[in-house]
């Protein structure tokens, strides 16, 4: 979303904290984080949860398709991807031809596929249903996120949560606790014959005094920084100016990018053991009501092509082994195209959760296109079924505690 529109969204949805704190009250910066990595560093075998949303309505049929299904072939002759245009995960089922990455972390075990996700009694506004799935509350508004309830109930510590988005999302923000915010912003150095003086200065020397040591460990401490953050944004200058047309389609919902700058940033962090348990990061433009199958494949691509290293990256260090990648979108599509080669809001759709720890395949029934809800798929999954199993076996917390009573997992979905 751009920022307008999320402070609408953030307005809208009733988390207050969050709207109060969308000013960047909370904002940290690169320093405070590498002095906490150093002062209190997240241990080695803590597990780590990021969360990736999808701004808009990702078409669930168009990226776990149902290829091989007549029904799903009839009701979108001009957007139904072929048996042999898919990426096969067997079950009749394939991933959208732009996620090749993807494909090869489930034949790697590495990706799990919750198909069905919903909540009851589903919502078509992108605001309200966004509400829901970032405060877990399906029934009437509640004005705190899931995880913003998970840092009131685990302690004041805002740096155990960090957004990398433009504005903090509700689903971070607590009654008493919110989370910190690290917007992206290009770090670098000199290069050339002054990079390489200035990178001299870093290197210690024999009889150096305090401070000439000092002075040298900023150096060095600076130059660690700029690897670790600085090579994964551009400056927004130059963000703007890779705006095009094909970027601005889909996006009455939010068309924000710089998923995989987002991704980069947080494998750094995450490798420097900075204490943090959970990150949000998010990719918008899903809201695909005209053509779609270009605009969708397109953002799919994109996000294959941040996850799909992030997720590699991850598994060679014992920190990045650890964390758990959850991606979702606030609904579905209709099954039936509608008249401009798109689709409308619709309600369920899948749920990926990726890394070391999870147990790859399918979780969850398909649903059936011909045993519909008024044109719409029947969730067989409730979201907060997918946040549970993350509250107990990534962040080690009740669920029952932050869902409102709410403890039924998904059975085999991680590893502990």
């Amino acid at each position: 979303m751009d920022n307008l529109t999320r402070r609408r969204f953030l307005t809208l949805s009733g988390v207050t904290a969050a709207g109060a704190l969308a000013a960047g009250a909370t904002q940290v910066n690169w320093s405070e984080l590498m002095a906490a990595a150093v002062d209190d560093p997240l241990p080695s075998d803590q597990s780590v949860l990021v969360v990736i949303t999808l701004y808009g309505g990702n078409d669930g049929l168009n990226t776990v398709v149902p290829a091989a299904d007549p029904a799903y072939q009839k009701a979108r002759p001009d957007l139904a991807y072929q048996t042999n245009e898919v990426l096969d995960l067997g079950d009749g089922l394939g991933l959208n031809p732009g996620m090749k990455g993807l494909k090869g972390l489930w034949d790697d075990k590495r990706l799990a596929i919750v198909r069905g996700v919903g909540y009851p009694d589903p919502d078509r506004s992108h605001f309200r249903s966004m509400a829901i799935w970032q405060t877990a509350s399906p029934k009437s508004p509640i004005p705190t996120g899931w995880l913003g309830r998970w840092l009131d109930a685990t302690g004041a510590d805002p740096l155990r949560a960090v957004s990398v988005e433009p504005t903090l999302p509700p689903l971070l923000a607590g009654e008493t606790t919110a989370a910190a915010s690290l917007p992206l912003r290009g770090l670098s150095l000199p290069g050339g014959a002054l990079g390489t003086a200035y990178a001299a200065l870093g290197k210690p020397s024999p009889g150096d005094g305090h401070w000439q040591a000092r002075a040298a460990k900023s150096v060095l401490d600076l130059q660690n920084a700029t690897q670790v953050l600085g090579k994964a944004v551009k400056s927004g200058h130059e963000q703007e100016d890779d705006d095009d047309e094909e970027r601005t389609k889909g996006a009455s919902a939010g068309g924000t990018s710089q998923l995989g700058a987002q991704l980069e940033l947080i494998a750094g962090l995450i490798e420097a053991g900075v204490p943090t348990r959970a990150y949000s990061a998010s990719l918008g433009g899903f809201d695909t009501h005209a053509d779609e199958r270009g605009t969708q494949q397109r953002l799919l691509t994109e996000l294959d092509g941040a996850v799909t290293p992030f997720v590699q990256r991850l598994q060679k260090t014992d920190r990045g082994k650890n964390a758990v990648v959850l991606v979702y979108s606030e609904f579905g599509r209709r099954v039936q195209a509608n008249g401009s080669d798109g689709t409308d809001h619709g309600t369920a759709g899948p749920v990926f959760v990726l890394g070391e720890k999870v147990s790859g395949g399918f979780f969850g029934n398909q649903p059936s296109l011909t045993d519909l809800a008024n044109g719409d798929l029947k969730a067989g999954t409730d979201f907060r079924d997918v946040y549970a199993t993350m509250l107990q076996h990534v962040l080690g917390e009740d669920p029952g505690k932050i869902l409102a009573n709410h403890t039924t997992t998904i059975d085999g979905l991680l590893r502990v």
